[in-house]
């Protein structure tokens, strides 16, 4: 008999994460990479992929919604209100902590099973320090932030401010539309990502996958009886949730978010030895130690201020449309580029 804890919701997160980690390890797909190959070496492949995996996201969930699939408004993304410099702030340690550990949480659980013990250090360190934020030691100073910010917008997505109008789907729907075309004319106008076939294919999955974590928990997990937080792919709750679970399992109980990092974790694993790809891979000194930890540790605490992370706002979040998650995600990239250029640009290591 199947454990309690063990249901469709949480094997169908398991599937996803298992197909995300195999994705991810093959393509290479972050955002990190994705910007800084834009911006530093002028090869724009990786970030046309994101851009397709976010037109597919995009496309397909408001798809969903409008066909009454999955009901959005109870994601924490459309919250009646929100904090805008908060998220905004997060955003910008996220983003320069990425830089500093070089790969953002779900980048980490990736190369984690390709054998990349740095990324065990960073996946420890941004659960504890976000788990610091929501609820440990760094909570007293976030709250009053918090409370002191709240905003209650009249419009709670992009297409409501827009058009004036709020839940007006057939507006969602033309918005929705016309920014998925956008990011896709951006993507394939590029002759070198058209034929990337794997970069193609990427895309598409990825945003896909961040439909299926929509369609799972907002329709196969919608029980009256035991409901399902309605999300889909992020990483840092679940991160939070999974470092529990690993000390604390008899306390807890499996989760969608649990279900989807171990699966990104086992998918990238078994990709990499059936590719021969996995080598066990560690610092280079305690500067880059100390740098990595450092990074971790300012995506784990502003990921909590951010409500998400590159993946968790910059896809699943945009999907949506909610404004919070575009205030966090310009966050993000801001944060991103200090990291990568200007006076606060991270440098390279000098090698021991």
């Amino acid at each position: 008999m199947a454990s309690p804890d063990f249901n469709i919701v949480v094997a169908a997160g398991l599937l996803i994460g298992l197909a995300y980690g195999a994705v991810g390890l093959l393509s290479g797909f972050c955002l990190l990479s994705s910007l800084r190959g834009w911006w530093a070496e002028g090869d724009s492949r990786l970030i046309r992929t994101f851009a397709l995996a976010l037109a597919v996201a995009v496309m397909a969930t408001q798809g969903l919604a409008a066909y009454g699939a999955i009901d959005l408004t109870k994601s924490v993304y459309l919250q009646l209100s929100f904090s805008a410099p908060l998220m905004f702030a997060g955003g910008l340690l996220f983003g320069y902590g990425m830089v500093l550990a070089n790969g953002c949480g779900s980048r980490a659980l990736v190369l984690l099973g390709r054998g990349n013990l740095r990324s065990f250090v960073v996946v420890i360190v941004l659960g504890i320090t976000a788990q610091m934020t929501l609820r440990g030691v760094i909570a007293p100073i976030r709250l009053p932030l918090l409370q002191s910010s709240l905003i209650k917008p009249a419009h709670l997505t992009l297409p409501e401010l827009l058009t004036g109008t709020a839940g007006a789907m057939s507006a969602r729907m033309i918005v929705a539309v016309a920014i998925s075309a956008v990011l896709a004319i951006f993507a394939f106008a590029h002759a070198p990502f058209r034929r990337a076939g794997g970069q193609v294919a990427a895309g598409i999955a990825v945003g896909l996958l961040v439909t299926a974590g929509w369609l799972t928990t907002g329709n196969l997990g919608a029980d009256d009886f035991n409901p399902a937080a309605v999300t889909s792919l992020t990483f840092i709750a679940p991160v939070v949730d999974t470092v529990q679970y690993v000390m604390l399992s008899t306390g807890l109980t499996l989760n969608f978010g649990i279900a989807v990092v171990f699966g990104v974790f086992v998918g990238s694993l078994l990709t990499a030895l059936i590719t021969r790809g996995f080598r066990l891979e560690g610092y280079t000194s305690p500067q880059h130690m100390l740098r990595s930890i450092v990074g971790a540790a300012l995506m784990g605490s502003g990921g909590a201020m951010a409500l998400g992370c590159s993946i968790g706002q910059g896809l699943t979040g945009i999907s949506t449309l909610a404004l919070s998650s575009f205030v966090a995600v310009a966050g993000i990239v801001l944060g991103t580029a200090a990291g990568l250029r200007g006076p606060l640009r991270v440098g390279p290591l000098k090698r021991p």
